[in-house]
């Protein structure tokens, strides 16, 4: 009877452990998963050179524009410059949820971020970020200013990545930003 009751005792003990181990490992998975996401996506965003920069209007209507982007800093932040006058500018003065679209260059997937979009204007910000080949479109600093967007999630499909969706439903696998 001792011996069954220790047993008894051992038992959830067993369960407990075993569970938390599988947690464990769908964590690793997880991070091994968003590790690779994240590497992949910079490959493409590094090979694409540009992208496209969806913004909403007065209306509801999405609209696109091709931009010439920084690269993601460490954490995703996309950086843009552009005419203070633009339309975009506006939209995103009513609307700062953006959407990023960078195409694979061999058209073998792509990457899309979703996120919040933030208008700088800070000299400093606009002085570090300025770009040589912006002097055909820029008389002087004052006439444009940053776009940072901040990512909340991103999908990423990659052939050449072996990155693919859901056999049944296609959903891209996804990160989620803090």
């Amino acid at each position: 009877m001792r011996y069954f009751n220790s047993i008894l005792r051992i038992i959830p003990i067993f369960f407990l452990l075993t569970s938390l181990s599988g947690y464990n490992q769908n964590i690793k998975q997880k991070d091994t998963l968003n590790d690779r996401l994240l590497m992949a996506a910079k490959e493409i965003i590094t090979a694409a050179k540009t992208c496209a920069l969806i913004t909403i209007d007065n209306e509801g209507r999405p609209r696109v524009r091709v931009m010439d982007p920084f690269l993601p800093e460490d954490d995703f932040t996309i950086w843009f410059g552009t005419n203070k006058k633009t339309r975009k500018t506006e939209q995103i003065k009513n609307n700062p949820k953006v959407t990023l679209y960078y195409l694979e260059p061999n058209n073998a997937g792509y990457v899309m971020i979703t996120g919040i979009a933030e208008l700088i204007d800070d000299d400093n910000e606009k002085e570090k970020r300025w770009k040589e080949t912006w002097r055909a479109f820029y008389t002087n600093m004052d006439d444009y200013l940053l776009i940072k967007v901040s990512p909340e999630w991103m999908e990423v499909i990659s052939y050449t990545h072996n990155i693919l969706g859901d056999a049944l439903t296609w959903e891209p696998p996804k990160v989620l930003f803090d």
